[in-house]
């Protein structure tokens, strides 16, 4: 080896060029360590609390979930299905719009984290066998789950905290936000119909061999259901310790190659936004806007959850209005926009292991936020 080759490994080895590859392979994991690292110089809190400030609940429940998806995913169940689905869709147009609508209705029910683990894998497995739009697509299906959840109290965590909070029937909840829900998917089928062919699909890659573990799918079905039960009635601990630990003893690999870095951030999102939440100058602003009326909180929920989340921004703004409408309107919202605005965002484009999603995704989601904003606003003071 050369002495100039020498000094190329070695520079490759330097710790700070791995300290800047890392921050430019995890640019959200490094921003968040370096806003948390920002906040405990200007306004320090113990470090002790800190584990305090996380939702455990949804970290738990993302983990078990994980784990699951990978063991479908392995069984090649998600292939076989992606093999149907080519055979029956015959557009790239057609697909976008199945893909759309397939999200938004699991969203409703099974919440707009649960529907992307379902609808996201699928989507790579069509990939492997048609060429797609990818990075679009997956971006078209966040948009779809975070506008399919504004039905229901069950599709996204703002909507059960207001839900709960309200005193509102289910069905008043429902026939509330009914006129958002259909605005957005109208406005969302209109923006996939411009933006994605109506070009054949290309069915070179399809084998037309798709062999499933029957018995993995079937354990990862069931487990699936139940662990859906357990973290629904907030046992999520409990579901994670059983599925967490059947795998580790029968199918180690499945937990293994589960997105470890995706909860890590999810961890460092939740203790960054809720200090930023608890700065008493945010309170303090937040409280001089007056939100005596409904535009005003609807504008708030909107704009707020750019910065600290959808969740945070809908129990931080409940305590300045009892518009329980006009605030599910608002932070339903601002889930577009910046990527932080619904987590649900953070596991679509982690999810897509695709490298330069971030640019793309606040091409569509920062536009769509604005009109959404104009139709919602609307639609709060017409309907």
């Amino acid at each position: 080896m050369t002495v100039a080759e020498r000094r190329s490994e070695t520079a490759s080895h330097h710790p700070l060029r791995k300290l800047i590859g890392f921050a430019t392979k995890e640019p959200v994991l490094s921003v968040l360590v370096v806003a948390l690292i920002a906040l405990q110089c200007l306004h320090p809190r113990p470090w002790r609390s800190l584990p305090g400030l996380v939702d455990w609940q949804t970290v738990l429940t993302l983990t078990g979930l994980l784990i699951l998806t990978k063991a479908i995913e392995l069984s090649g169940f998600l292939m076989w299905m992606a093999h149907r689905v080519i055979r029956s869709i015959h557009s790239e147009r057609g697909l976008a719009f199945l893909l759309i609508g397939l999200a938004a209705a699991l969203s409703t029910l099974l919440t707009n984290d649960v529907a992307l683990f379902v609808v996201v894998p699928l989507t790579l497995s069509l990939h492997e066998l048609t060429p797609l739009p990818l990075k679009r697509l997956v971006i078209f299906i966040a948009l779809s789950v975070n506008a399919g959840s504004v039905l229901t109290p069950l599709g996204n965590p703002q909507n059960l905290f207001l839900w709960q909070t309200s005193g509102v029937s289910f069905g008043g909840f429902v026939l509330g936000l009914a006129p958002l829900c259909a605005a957005l998917m109208a406005m969302l089928y209109l923006l996939a119909a411009f933006s994605f062919r109506a070009k054949p699909l290309d069915l070179s890659k399809d084998a037309g061999i798709h062999d499933v573990d029957r018995r993995l799918v079937g354990v990862a079905a069931v487990l699936f259901a139940a662990f859906v039960l357990l973290a629904d009635s907030h046992h999520a601990g409990i579901g994670l310790v059983g599925v967490m630990g059947g795998f580790l003893l029968w199918r180690r690999e499945i937990v293994l190659k589960i997105d470890w870095l995706l909860l890590l951030i999810f961890v460092f999102m939740f203790i960054v936004l809720r200090s930023v939440a608890a700065l008493p100058w945010v309170h303090q602003t937040v409280s001089q806007l007056g939100l005596a009326t409904a535009l005003r909180a609807f504008a708030a929920g909107a704009v707020l959850s750019q910065a600290i989340s959808n969740v945070p921004a809908a129990i931080m703004l409940a305590e300045f209005t009892r518009d329980w409408r006009a605030l599910a309107f608002g932070v339903s919202v601002g889930g577009f926009g910046i990527a932080i605005g619904s987590l649900a965002n953070l596991i679509a484009v982690r999810l897509s292991k695709q490298r330069g999603m971030w640019w793309q995704f606040h091409l569509y989601a920062v536009p769509f936020w604005l009109a959404a904003g104009a139709v919602g606003g609307w639609l709060l003071l017409h309907i």
